[in-house]
């Protein structure tokens, strides 16, 4: 969790243009440089100046050192006061330093001027520390600054990286972060586009103080609703205007009225086609004679499943969608650019391994019998259309619908209070139960735990359906296909399958920390 939150000044927590446009003009008039659009001079907010004198306007060392005196004579006194605070600036400050964060400001700007700006309007007691460049042209470098704030917050104990960010509108911002291997976050409303910030690789970019807001606090919401939740179950605790319980409600209802529907659906079409059994033209479609007994046709029961599938999805979409909607929202501030395709491969292997390594380890010793279901599957009347409806059953119906109910509420809502590696386990434990007590709820867990991965990972509710869908085919295949009586399912097989799950998902780690 981020504790130590560094803010730049310029275009972040304050809109400098006018005071540092004007101060810049009046410097470049020293020179006999007329320059009367102020936008124009726009890059000179952020950067150090003198490399801006230098850059822009291809000055010498003295020239620019020159320049930053004639601009700090109009600025000391007038110019630093030509400023305005962001709206919703203050009103994050008290927030986050209310939720005990350490907070403080990393200007590329004299100390001095930083913390005059802070007093005027008010903005200095909500930081711990307060840092900026040297009058004499020393420590100018974002970076430099960043070292020197870090050793104030963490004195001589060891730097922890993972409970820092850099939050700025710059380039120089994310660079300086990047060198202590802190996480940045871009803000657009400042003087740095979109492009900049990707292209300096912010590990985040919001648009707006409310989405900064929300994105700093979302971890503190989290662990407020763990705290609500663990207080609820002790003797005698109290629910804060029943917040834990809301969120629990929210997961429970759906999955009730999924299961109940689903059941029902069953019922429903299951004396649908009892009474049309009744018609000798379709009654070898629907039931099967077995001795005295009589069966449902494998046919009709997958034809059965999946209309239940549907009945039920249609009860619980009006509670998946806004919850998707607004999970796809937060994800877009950590998934800045779309995922490589050597990645979708990657995660492809991972869910091929992990699958097949299963079904070897269950064929392989006897837990399951899957060339008994593929006997069963041949002998059963109507065998094309009985796989045909058991392909969509299994590739189509069920990822969307059960990926509705367990990615898009469970999930999504157990995350609301618990920690993110906890909804994981959780939401993994909670689709396993769905299996029933068989060895299936192992093959239930490690679905889970795949699935939810690649929603982190990819940021996209439609990666979850697909690699539901990819190991469900995977499942299809072993199980009513000529492959349930191949070398295929043997021990190397479930040997291979791991080794290439593992080496898939050491490459997804070390490639990006989604848990």
């Amino acid at each position: 969790m981020k504790q130590y939150l560094m803010f730049d000044l310029d275009g972040t927590l304050t809109d400098p243009k006018v005071g540092i446009t004007t101060c810049v003009q009046y410097a470049l008039a020293d020179f006999g440089i007329e320059e009367p659009d102020l936008d124009k001079l726009e890059p000179f907010i952020g950067p150090p100046l003198k490399d801006s004198f230098m850059e822009f306007y291809g000055m010498t060392e003295e020239e620019a050192d020159r320049a930053i005196a004639k601009y700090r004579e109009r600025f000391q006194d007038k110019g630093i006061f030509e400023n305005e605070v962001y709206g919703g600036i203050y009103d994050l400050l008290r927030t986050l330093k209310a939720a005990g964060m350490h907070l403080a400001v990393v200007s590329s700007k004299p100390t001095v001027f930083v913390d005059r700006i802070l007093k005027h309007f008010k903005l200095d007691s909500y930081f711990e520390v307060v840092l900026g460049s040297e009058l004499d042209g020393t420590r100018v470098k974002k970076a430099q600054v960043i070292m020197e704030v870090l050793r104030k917050f963490f004195g001589d104990k060891p730097i922890q990286n993972d409970e820092v960010f850099m939050i700025g509108d710059r380039k120089f911002d994310v660079e300086g972060a990047r060198t202590f291997h802190i996480e940045s976050i871009g803000v657009t409303y400042g003087y740095g586009s979109m492009e900049e910030l990707k292209e300096a690789r912010a590990d985040y970019i919001v648009q707006s103080v409310a989405e900064l807001k929300k994105l700093l606090l979302r971890e503190v919401d989290a662990k407020k609703r763990m705290d609500e939740v663990h207080q609820a179950q002790q003797p005698g605790g109290k629910k804060p205007q029943n917040r834990g319980m809301k969120d629990l409600w929210r997961v429970l209802l759906p999955y009730i009225l999924f299961i109940l529907a689903r059941s029902a659906a069953g019922l429903f079409f299951t004396s649908i086609l009892q009474m049309l059994s009744q018609n000798e033209g379709i009654r070898n479609y629907i039931v099967v004679q077995q001795g005295e007994e009589m069966s449902m046709t494998g046919f009709a029961s997958v034809i059965v499943t999946l209309f239940s599938y549907v009945v039920a999805t249609l009860f619980i979409i009006r509670y998946a969608r806004p919850m998707i909607a607004e999970r796809g929202e937060e994800m877009k501030l950590t998934h800045l650019k779309p995922e490589p395709v050597k990645n979708y491969v990657i995660f492809g292997a991972i869910a091929l391994g992990g699958i097949l390594s299963f079904f070897a380890l269950m064929a392989s010793s006897g837990l399951v019998d899957v060339a008994g279901s593929y006997n069963a599957a041949l002998e059963t009347p109507m065998f094309v259309p009985f796989v045909l409806s058991l392909f969509v059953y299994h590739c189509i119906c069920t990822p969307i619908s059960e990926e509705l109910m367990f990615r898009g509420i469970v999930y999504n809502g157990v995350k609301r209070f618990m920690s993110p590696k906890m909804a994981l386990l959780m939401s993994a434990l909670f689709y396993g139960y769905y299996f029933g007590y068989s060895i299936l709820m192992f093959y239930g867990i490690l679905l889970g735990l795949l699935v939810t991965y690649a929603y982190e990972f990819f940021g996209d509710f439609r990666a979850a359906v697909g690699v539901h869908v990819l190991i469900n085919l995977v499942y299809f295949l072993i199980n009513y296909t000529p492959l349930a009586r191949s070398p295929l399912l043997s021990w190397p097989a479930c040997v291979a399958g791991l080794v290439v799950m593992g080496a898939g998902l050491f490459l997804m780690i070390r490639e990006k920390k989604v848990f």
